[in-house]
């Protein structure tokens, strides 16, 4: 495995620029990424997509100030080659999966685009805020060239916030890295203010938005560059900027065996017996962490 000591991955960091009205995270990825991929063999294609799915669900979801929200994006379809793709953001916890039809895609282009994978397809994005038992859902197509692309324009028509997002994907050593850049104009109407919406131009954020652009893939997603130095980068020549608390990004599939024996054990017992193979045992399969849990019919009961 190679050396990554020096290395500023699997943390995310915020910062605000006050003068701007604009806030923004800045994320890395690593070996949380190696982790979460290697429990599959995912093509490149879809590999490099489940990379990029995760890079945005640890930038939107670290935005979360209820750490025991969560954060799930959905990308589905019922006609493409990527039949399901899922990704979920706990408290710095990551994990994320796809399901896929191996045949199609390998008649397809090596590099395939976005809508060669999902066709009509569709991405929800929903926050879930644990402390206050909320949850927020919204739905945009899929339509464009990235999933960074259909994301930043769910925020500008969902959410209606000038939103920037960014994210890089390279391979290094065998190992897939990941950058990302979330930039967002704050919304006015939480200081009683006039909303984003009605206002018609935004000079303040088309500086930010200006710059944010600028910042390469290759940048994002070079794990000897430090995050901060990435923003004094970007944002050197403003009079300040306010570097926000950092969050660090760990791999949490949340399957358990006393987990998914509490979960079965709901069932009837009847149900539970077609579930089993002849020797009275529920082989249940973890599609994030493709781990097999086999439970005993008499221990679910229990």
């Amino acid at each position: 495995m190679a050396d990554v000591s020096g290395t500023d991955l699997d943390r995310a960091l915020g910062f605000a620029i006050p003068e701007r009205n604009a806030r923004g995270r800045i994320a890395r990825l690593g070996p949380v990424l190696d982790e979460i991929l290697s429990a599959h063999a995912y093509p490149p294609a879809i590999e490099a997509l489940l990379a990029e799915a995760l890079m945005l669900g640890a930038l939107i979801g670290s935005t979360l100030k209820d750490d025991a929200g969560q954060l799930t994006l959905q990308a589905q379809t019922e006609n493409g080659v990527v039949r399901l793709l899922v990704v979920d953001y706990r408290g710095g916890e990551l994990r994320g999966y796809v399901d896929f039809d191996a045949e199609r895609l390998a008649a397809g282009p090596a590099e395939p685009t976005l809508f060669a994978l999902f066709g009509q397809g569709y991405l929800a994005i929903t926050f879930d805020l644990a402390s206050s038992g909320e949850r927020y859902q919204g739905i945009v197509p899929l339509d464009g060239a990235s999933l960074a692309e259909v994301a930043e324009r769910y925020f500008v028509q969902s959410e209606q916030i000038p939103s920037l997002v960014r994210v890089g994907v390279r391979h290094e050593d065998g190992h897939v890295i990941a950058g990302g850049l979330f930039l967002q104009h704050l919304p006015h109407g939480e200081e009683g203010r006039e909303r984003l919406h009605v206002r018609h131009d935004h000079p303040e954020w088309e500086n930010v938005a200006a710059l944010g652009a600028t910042m390469g893939a290759d940048e994002l997603a070079d794990p000897a560059l430090p995050l901060e130095t990435l923003i004094w980068r970007l944002f050197n020549e403003e009079r300040e900027v306010r570097v926000l608390a950092e969050s660090r990004i760990v791999r949490g599939c949340r399957c358990t065996a006393g987990h998914i024996q509490s979960v079965l054990a709901k069932f009837p017992i009847e149900e539970q017996r077609e579930m089993a193979d002849a020797d009275g045992v529920i082989a249940v399969d973890c599609r994030f962490c493709s781990t097999v849990f086999p439970v005993r019919i008499g221990s679910a009961a229990a």
